[in-house]
């Protein structure tokens, strides 16, 4: 059995000089000290190089200058009052909702945010739920999207390189019943030519990696260093097989229902994609037609697509225009027929892209209805700021303000329903609208034209190239706040536009050519023709309507059918219907009826605009997906990196918003049970409901009545005011803590020096024995004593042992006694007990006593 530890004054001793938890605090324990801390040092975020913010604390404050000691190094520092930025108390670290968070600013998201990624605090939870086959098939539509849409780039081994809106319908008894993709945007240029370091989509690597020796041999297939638009060869993904996950691709097509044959086909076409960059032009010597001294590779492309070598070669290298009312032959330059097969290789991927889409949606959407209600899940790119940026990116980051427009419109909303519930009066302004000079700046139509539409209006001019459109992007958006046009614009940007999240540069590099994306229609119509099923269904697509394309100055120009007027439109989006509709230029910029071709930025502006629809009409959820490193490693944070994700992805333009209003808000009951020990007098002793009881707890604060609105259920306090309270609070209990201390500390002392006294006392008295013995021990007579006493305690003890002998005695006596009656009653027992004989009982009957008794019975 162990021994009890001595507690007592001691442990009470441990307790009142430790930390104490601090009431109201989140799971993490801050300890009274640290709130003490934090106000008594006055604890800010200053600006750093290496973790975006650090730790400070104000030593003095001058004007608009503040001095500050750096927590870390002890250096002191004087900086603006504009960049120091106000730090929270203790007790909001790893605060889950951010929003509740008193002082918002990028430096206390950015703390909270590294404090719950080190602690595994993560935001994203999945549970367990039962499949059903079209649950499976859903979630099995994931691995065949991301194999031919994603690709590995810098910063992603599984970077999505479309964007795509999954609408998953539901029945009133809340049942899945069908699904539904659209996508947006491929980077179909991916397909051909990709940065150092990345790669092309992952389809093609397994296919290279997973298929059988076989198959292979079918679809005439090699190794990656021997395809020219597989630029960085095959390179690997850590902890990736890309043969393990073509055997899932696979097998995610079997379950979504597709046949061998589509696989096959599907295959084919991605074979026919590599082929195609493996066939070379050179330059005539004499002049400047190209010719094509080794078909070999576009015998094998042929060979894949079911179509004739000699016409495909025909169709590239001389392609049939319209000149008038007839046909002619022009020789293509080596240039010419490189942009033709880059063109046809992306068209092919995009198509096939368009159509595994399509094969995808036939399957999850098999009852053909909408149903009761839906979720829709859009996943679409961030916000991109590259050195410089293209076309893709304008798309991108077009879309990231539009989005970001819902976003803030979204949070208007939501607040202004949450202060009229509490019946507040706030003068409302939609957040909405402060991207909206942006956004005009880009989709604009006219009054002046947008960015899009100068540049639909520039493709439709033969000899526009991409100078004459920063020209008159320049001219027509000179003076909008939003647009910056460089002064020195050669190798650099051609023009910037100031997004929400920043200054973004963009080089008009082939934005003419991307935006009509052109195709030889003579290719075209050739693979309509295609022996292959598959490969015809895949090209029939408005074959009648493909304008005629030929090259002009390295510049293409396309020819609709029925019309003298030359033209760059995009011939592979094209609108079913009559080609010969009139087309018109004004003020209003480009305009299309129906059955007029459309751009690349036409159709993407459409599709937006009614994915935009769609959202508005629905409740949205806003994720934002952080990368914490680029290093791809688990456990790291990379300050800078996360902060600039957090300025493009809209989180610190939430939080502007946020500002504005009134941030923080805390129920009647919690806010008196907080912060009462601030107002210990204002609110009686009797009843008193929790708005009355704010009510004067506010008025004995003496708040400004800007500072706060008391509504229905709540509190309302602008952003930084539950800071000052919480700090004002933290002195008040650490006062109370530090009197308590006080005078428990007192009562130890003073039990201590009592105990002491008596302690004391006990030890001059064995002073006062001791020097008496010392005295005694000498004398003859205490001697004889000492001697004495012995012998007087043995007779003692004689006698005792005497009388305890002579009452042992007694008490043997005494048994024996006992023992002898217990035998004399045992006899007269066992007499008592022995049946009488007749001779016994018969004198007995006759004595004059028992007749008496008789005769007295019988009267009786």
């Amino acid at each position: 059995m162990s021994k009890p530890t001595g507690g007592g004054v001691n442990d009470v001793t441990r307790l009142l000089t430790s930390g104490v938890t601090a009431p109201g605090s989140p799971k993490n324990t801050i300890s009274a000290a640290s709130q003490a801390d934090w106000a008594a040092k006055r604890l800010v975020w200053v600006p750093s190089e290496k973790n975006g913010f650090e730790s400070a604390s104000i030593r003095e404050e001058r004007g608009d200058e503040v001095e500050v000691e750096l927590t870390d190094s002890q250096r002191k520092v004087t900086l603006s009052r504009e960049e120091v930025q106000r730090m929270n108390p203790p007790r909001f670290s790893k605060v889950e909702d951010m929003a509740d968070l008193t002082c918002l600013n990028e430096a206390s998201v950015l703390h909270n945010l590294r404090e719950r990624y080190y602690s595994g605090l993560i935001y994203s939870d999945v549970p367990c739920v039962s499949q059903g086959e079209l649950e499976r098939q859903l979630l099995q539509a994931n691995p065949i999207l991301e194999a031919f849409g994603n690709a590995k780039t810098v910063k992603n081994d599984n970077s999505s390189r479309f964007g795509k809106f999954i609408r998953i319908n539901f029945d009133v008894a809340g049942y899945i019943v069908g699904a539904n993709i659209e996508t947006y945007l491929l980077e179909k240029s991916r397909a051909t030519r990709q940065a150092k370091d990345e790669r092309t989509f992952h389809i093609f690597y397994q296919l290279l990696c997973g298929t059988s020796e076989e198959t292979k041999v079918d679809l005439l297939l090699g190794t990656a260093d021997q395809y020219r638009f597989l630029s960085g060869g095959s390179i690997p993904v850590a902890g990736q097989s890309d043969a393990d996950n073509f055997t899932q691709t696979m097998d995610s097509m079997v379950i979504m229902g597709f046949t061998p044959e589509e696989s096959l086909s599907m295959l084919k076409v991605i074979s026919s994609v590599l082929q195609l960059g493996n066939i070379s032009f050179m330059k005539e010597k004499h002049h400047d037609q190209a010719s094509m001294p080794d078909n070999t590779a576009a015998q094998k492309l042929c060979h894949l697509l079911g179509i004739n070598v000699l016409e495909f070669t025909r169709a590239i290298l001389t392609p049939r225009i319209k000149v008038g009312r007839e046909y002619v032959q022009k020789a293509q330059t080596k240039e010419q027929a490189d942009f033709a097969v880059e063109a046809l290789a992306k068209a092919s991927y995009e198509r096939l892209f368009r159509w595994l889409v399509h094969r995808i949606n036939r399957a999850l959407d098999r009852r053909q209805r909408q149903g009761a209600s839906f979720i829709g899940i859009l996943d679409i790119a961030g916000f991109e700021i590259f050195q410089l940026n293209s076309f893709e990116q304008l798309c991108i980051n077009y879309t990231n303000e539009k989005l970001q427009q819902l976003f803030n419109h979204t949070m208007f909303i939501l607040e202004q329903e949450e202060y009229q519930r509490e019946g507040i009066e706030w003068n409302f302004i939609d957040f909405g609208l402060d991207l909206q000079p942006c956004i005009d700046l880009i989709e604009k139509p006219a009054h002046p034209p947008g960015v899009l539409a100068l540049l639909d209006e520039e493709c439709w001019f033969p000899r526009a190239t991409d100078r004459s459109f920063v020209e008159k992007v320049s001219a027509e958006q000179g003076t909008h706040p939003k647009f910056f046009k460089p002064k020195q614009p050669r190798g650099e940007a051609d023009f910037s536009i100031i997004h929400y999240a920043g200054k973004v540069d963009y080089k008009a590099h082939d934005w003419l050519v991307k935006n009509m994306d052109p195709l030889n229609d003579n290719v075209a119509s050739l693979l309509h023709q295609s022996s292959d099923h598959f490969v015809s269904e895949l090209w029939k697509e408005d074959i009648q309507t493909l304008p005629r394309v030929y090259f002009f100055d390295s510049f293409a120009t396309i020819q609709a059918n029925g019309s003298d007027m030359d033209r760059i439109v995009s011939v592979d989006q094209v609108s079913t219907g009559d080609s010969s509709g009139p087309v018109s230029f004004g003020g209003s910029g480009l305009k299309t009826k129906k059955g007029m071709f459309r751009t690349v930025g036409q159709l993407y502006k459409e599709s937006l605009t009614k994915l935009m629809a769609t959202l508005r009409n629905t409740n949205p959820n806003f994720l934002r997906c952080i990368i914490p490193n680029h290093e791809k490693k688990a456990g790291k944070l990379a300050s800078n990196l996360v902060l600039d994700q957090l300025r493009c992805n809209g989180v610190l333009e939430g939080i502007r918003i946020c500002r504005q209003g009134f941030p923080n808000r805390i129920p009647f009951q919690e806010f008196r049970q907080r912060y009462e020990i601030l107002t210990p007098n204002a609110i009686p002793r009797t009843f008193m409901d929790g708005k009355q009881a704010s009510e004067l707890m506010i008025k004995a604060l003496e708040l400004d009545l800007n500072l706060f609105r008391v509504g229905q259920s709540k509190v309302f306090f602008r952003a930084g005011v539950l800071a000052h309270l919480e700090e004002e609070r933290d002195l008040k209990v650490t006062d109370t803590i530090i009197r308590f201390q006080s005078a428990s500390r007192g009562y130890l002392a003073r039990k201590a020096f009592t105990k002491k006294q008596q302690q004391m006392s006990a030890l001059r008295v064995m002073q006062r024995n001791c020097a008496a013995y010392l005295k005694l021990r000498n004398w003859q007579w205490w001697r004889l004593f000492t001697k004495v006493k012995p012998l007087l305690q043995v007779t003692r003890q004689d006698e005792e042992i005497q009388v305890r002998e002579a009452d042992l005695q007694k008490a043997k006596d005494h048994v024996t006694r006992v023992e002898q009656d217990y035998t004399d009653l045992d006899k007269k027992h066992a007499q008592v007990n022995k049946p009488p004989s007749c001779s016994a009982v018969y004198p007995t009957m006759k004595s004059p006593s028992y007749q008496s008794v008789a005769v007295s019975q019988s009267r009786g």
